[in-house]
């Protein structure tokens, strides 16, 4: 979630260090979220995927084909559980929480 709304948190993070004028921010959020949005939501689908990999294979100790195969009613409720979450968690943040930011310090 956090890597995905990089493109917009980045201006906004760069204002409040004082790392950044408003006119810069502005140009590069436009930059970041124009073209390369989708760059940025695949990069945090793919960390999320090895996130729950790594979560299943150490955590929940399936680590065989036939582990997999014998739970595989728990693997798809997780799965569906944090994918909603972080779908839910990353439109609330971006849409709502850093949307609030960027109007709040003007950047857009």
């Amino acid at each position: 979630m956090f890597v995905a709304s990089l493109c917009c948190l980045a201006p906004v993070v760069l204002v409040l260090f004082g790392l950044s004028t408003v006119a810069f921010a502005t140009s590069l959020a436009g930059i970041l979220y124009g073209q390369y949005k989708w760059v940025f939501r695949i990069i945090g689908l793919i960390l999320l995927g090895i996130s729950i990999f790594i979560y299943i294979r150490n955590k929940k100790r399936i680590c065989t084909i036939d582990e997999v195969k014998k739970r595989r009613n728990e693997i798809i409720n997780i799965v569906t559980i944090v994918l909603i979450s972080g779908v839910v968690g990353y439109i609330i943040w971006l849409y709502v929480v850093i949307e609030f930011l960027g109007i709040l310090l003007k950047i857009w």
